[in-house]
Order: structure tokens, then sequence, then C-alpha cells
């Protein structure tokens, strides 16, 4: 079995691998960083971006462990029991509304008891589809799955649209990615090529993510764009504030409150009841935010 503080420490060479790159992508922003400890045990680094490209960025590192609270506990179907959870989180929201949001997201989670598993995934928010760029993530997204098991990307795609539904809404967050959980030898990996597959979902995220902000670099435009943004940010706060397990799960063990809202944009806006005009950019991307899109054979 695995030694958790050598998955940690590898989780934190991935934050700094990906921290890196992105400075680079962003062309002339820097992380800041703080080092924060958890009171019950644990604690990690918080790194933020505000530069020139990405508007606001966050990539977390964390390794917290304590008695899992009850709540949590019994939302995981677990008797009382300790655990151990460690991983890399992001979220970046860029400056120009034709550049895509997107999250990432690998951890490990073991319990007192015995129990382990890897989770994570990443997804795509666009404020303005851009079926090619989504057919290029996805390509990259399963290029990685590919490499550790046939079913991974169909089955994981599948799991991230369910996931990154906005219920309250009836649409999805984006155009989808791939996410798992409670991954482990049941799968038909054992741990070691589990972590494999984890740690290589992270790698896939940098390269991935720059390419799409150069992709969206000569793409014009004005107020009217940016309004749309403010209002697909809003979107976004729903999901994390209302749905998202992560949230919960840091909020109800004691978690690092910065650390666990660095997901929210910078700002945000609600408008009564708006429908775009038919026919227009904003309304072929709300047309787009459904289950079960193909984007690899999507033309």
């Amino acid at each position: 079995m695995l030694n958790k503080e050598h998955i940690a420490e590898q989780f934190r060479l991935l934050q700094d691998d990906i921290c890196a790159q992105l400075e680079t992508a962003d062309g002339g922003g820097t992380f800041k960083e703080d080092i924060w400890q958890r009171p019950e045990g644990g604690g990690g680094r918080s790194r933020v971006l505000e530069g020139n490209t990405i508007e606001k960025g966050g990539v977390m590192f964390s390794a917290v462990h304590g008695p899992l609270p009850e709540v949590t506990a019994k939302a995981m179907n677990l008797p009382p029991t300790t655990f151990f959870a460690t991983g890399v989180s992001i979220v970046l929201h860029p400056h120009s509304p034709m550049a895509p949001i997107i999250h990432m997201n690998v951890r490990y989670f073991e319990t007192g008891n015995g129990r382990w598993w890897f989770g994570g995934g990443i997804d795509l928010t666009p404020h303005y589809v851009v079926p090619e760029d989504a057919r290029f993530f996805h390509e990259q997204l399963k290029s990685t799955c590919d490499r550790f098991h046939a079913d991974f990307y169909p089955k994981f795609r599948e799991t991230a649209d369910d996931y990154f539904f906005i219920r309250h809404r009836h649409e999805t967050r984006g155009v989808g990615g791939i996410f798992f959980d409670y991954l482990d030898d049941q799968s038909g990996l054992d741990q070691e090529q589990i972590f494999a597959f984890t740690y290589a979902v992270g790698k896939t995220f940098a390269p991935t993510y720059a390419r799409l902000l150069e992709n969206a670099r000569g793409r014009t435009w004005g107020e009217p764009q940016k309004h749309w943004q403010m209002l697909r940010r809003g979107r976004y706060v729903e999901f994390n504030l209302v749905w998202d397990r992560g949230t919960k799960f840091g909020l109800e063990t004691n978690g690092r409150v910065e650390s666990i809202l660095m997901s929210m944009p910078p700002m945000a806006s609600w408008e009564y009841n708006r429908s775009p005009e038919p026919g227009s950019a904003e309304a072929e991307t709300l047309g787009w935010l459904r289950k079960g899109v193909d984007w690899i054979l999507e033309k």
C-alpha cells in the first residue's frame, strides 16, 4: 500500500508544476502563497493568481487529518472514524469572456478503519461555447483515460455530466469533462495504478488550459459579452454553493474558508428572468448546456 505521506508529497510537486505552467500561460502574473494550519490536524498551501490573462485563479494543496465529523461520515456511509485527505484543487476565472472557466481536482482519502480511495476530475465552463475547443478538451481527457482503462473516459464523462448539473436550472454547468470518486481496487486497478491515473489527470490540466487560453486570445469582445460573462459566473457560484460536495466537505470539516471559497469569481451578476435573443451567440451557448453531448464526435 502506498504511503499517504508520499501521495501528499507528489501532490505538492504537482501544485508546483501547475503553478509554473500557469504563470507562463498568463504572461506576467505571479502566484501569492499562504501557508495555513488546520487546528484539528494538517494544513496546506494556498496559491492565488491575479494576472494578465487569469483574473482570479487558485491552485490549492492540502493534507488534513483528524476525526471525521458525524454528518460527513453519514453522508459517506461510514461509521465513526478518523480520516486523512490530501489533494490539489484548482479554479481559474479568465479576464476574457471568450476564454473558459476551468476546474480541476485530484484527491486521496483514507479512513482509520482501513478504507481508501482516489477521486478527481476536470470540467470546462465556457461563457461562450466553442465546439472546437470543447472537442479538443475532451480529446485530451480521453487520451489520458485511455492509457489506463478503456472504460474510464465514457464512464467518467457520463459521471461528470450528472455531477456538474445545476439541477434547479436544468442545465449543465458547462461542456462537462470527467469526474470520478471512490476509485479503489474494485476498479480492476491496484492502488499504485489508480494513483498513476489520478496524477496523470492532474498533469493533463495545465497544457490543456494553456492551449484554450491561446485559442481565445484573438477573439474580440465588448461590454455585451462582459455582461454575459458576469451572468454565467453567477451560475457557477450557484452550483458551487448549492451542489458541490467538495465545498460542503471543506466547510463541515472546519477547513480554511478562504481556500474553500477561492472557487468564487471576483465579480458575478444575477439578472431577473434574463432570456437571450433567439439565434444569438448567448442562446446558442445555452443550447449546448445539456447532458449527453459527445464532443469528440460532435461536428
